[in-house]
């Protein structure tokens, strides 16, 4: 019996440097297990910060229902750069808007420009128990007990889909981004790991970041930590409530609306489209 990801295209793109697959899936009665998502990451190729599979829509009016793979087979609530170029793959068929469900709730996109679009990536949550973490705080300050050795002592926690803890430094490119990234990613104040992100503030409305994800590592971009971080500034008087952030890869215009929604703007490219065969599943363990 022929695998079902057996002759499917794929798309791999990049949403301002973040390395992203989007696998269609619609039509198939097939959800993808997260060792086929390692296979994948595994070909050459492929490797990806995030794969985003498409799935027939569960409501009405609705383009598709979407799951998000980090390169660990994990699934990921968000991805702000990975819906870019899911928006831009179904604009060749025409759809300059996009309503696209997830787990963590429902993401509209609009089209700006040939390779530019928005994404309203919906209204952060900010109390301990929605992010979460594994004890009661004012999530502008967290103090980081237990302390974690060049790490600073005090963080900002933002849930956009998923959990993010924002480190205000005075010098982003000076933090140990391989060496402190996965020590607090696994961090005991969060129960569901946490994307980790550190931020310089170069002017109220521009911001220099890194950040390391939950399940994939260092990456040349974040979408949904570019969001955080501005919600977090916003929060703490540090930025306005619209920012450019640059991070290694591009940059993004983030902007947290009166109305609570966090609006991200950015560039998406297109790099191949290639197929999947049956041989790459061959001796996956189950």
């Amino acid at each position: 019996m022929p695998h079902p990801l057996d002759n499917r295209p794929i798309l791999r793109m990049n949403g301002a440097g973040n390395e992203i697959l989007v696998l269609d899936l619609r039509g198939l009665d097939h959800v993808l297990a997260p060792r086929e998502a390692r296979a994948i990451a595994a070909a050459p190729g492929l490797r990806f910060d995030q794969l985003m599979a498409l799935h027939d829509p569960r409501a009405a009016g609705d383009d598709a229902f979407m799951r998000i793979y980090n390169v660990d087979g994990s699934l990921s609530g968000a991805c702000g750069n990975g819906t870019r170029c899911v928006a831009w793959a179904l604009a060749r068929e025409g759809r300059e808007r996009l309503s696209l469900e997830t787990d963590a709730g429902r993401i509209e996109t609009q089209r700006e420009a040939e390779t530019q679009f928005t994404v309203d990536m919906g209204r952060p949550k900010l109390d301990w128990r929605e992010i979460p973490l594994s004890r009661a705080a004012d999530t502008r300050s967290v103090a980081l007990e237990p302390p974690v050795a060049g790490a600073p002592a005090q963080f900002s926690a933002v849930s956009m889909g998923n959990p993010h803890a924002v480190f205000f430094v005075p010098d982003a490119l000076a933090i140990p981004l391989e060496t402190l990234g996965p020590a607090l990613e696994h961090h005991p104040l969060f129960p569901e790991r946490a994307n980790i992100s550190f931020a310089q503030i170069v002017a109220p409305d521009d911001i220099l970041l890194r950040v390391w994800e939950r399940g994939t590592g260092a990456t040349k971009a974040c979408g949904s930590a570019a969001c955080a971080t501005v919600v977090a500034g916003a929060r703490a008087g540090r930025t306005e409530r619209r920012a450019r952030v640059a991070l290694p890869g591009g940059e993004l215009t983030i902007d947290w609306r009166a109305d609570d929604h966090v609006m991200m703007t950015g560039p998406v490219e297109f790099e191949f489209e290639t197929r999947l065969t049956a041989a790459l599943f061959e001796g996956v363990d189950a």
